[in-house]
């Protein structure tokens, strides 16, 4: 399972990360973000050691998707040491996720 990440934790989870983190944006009443969620929970087992994969509610989290700009969800951010390298709005195939994590691997 993906990584719940608040407000609180954010910044040590994802900003002060060594290792890539992939940051999925959703909320419980989004169609689409019900689609991705298992997606991610399937790319967090497959990289468990090598990469970072949380989850941010954003009903409840709204800090950290507002200083990133995320206006729809599901935004699936990829971060590499602290900065957003790559963005992802909407649905998308695993293949796209997984590439964002495999170019910083």
């Amino acid at each position: 399972m993906a990584l719940e990440i608040t407000d609180a934790t954010f910044e040590e989870v994802v900003l002060k990360s060594d290792k890539p983190v992939l940051v999925d944006f959703w909320a419980a009443w989004c169609g689409p973000c019900r689609m991705v969620g298992p997606v991610i929970d399937q790319i967090s087992e497959e990289y468990q050691g090598k990469a970072v994969v949380g989850k941010v509610d954003v009903d409840a989290h709204q800090e950290f998707a507002a200083k990133y700009g995320v206006r729809n969800i599901p935004t699936v951010l990829t971060f590499h040491k602290g900065e957003v390298v790559n963005r992802q709005v909407g649905v998308a195939p695993k293949q796209t996720y997984a590439e964002s994590l495999d170019a910083l691997l």
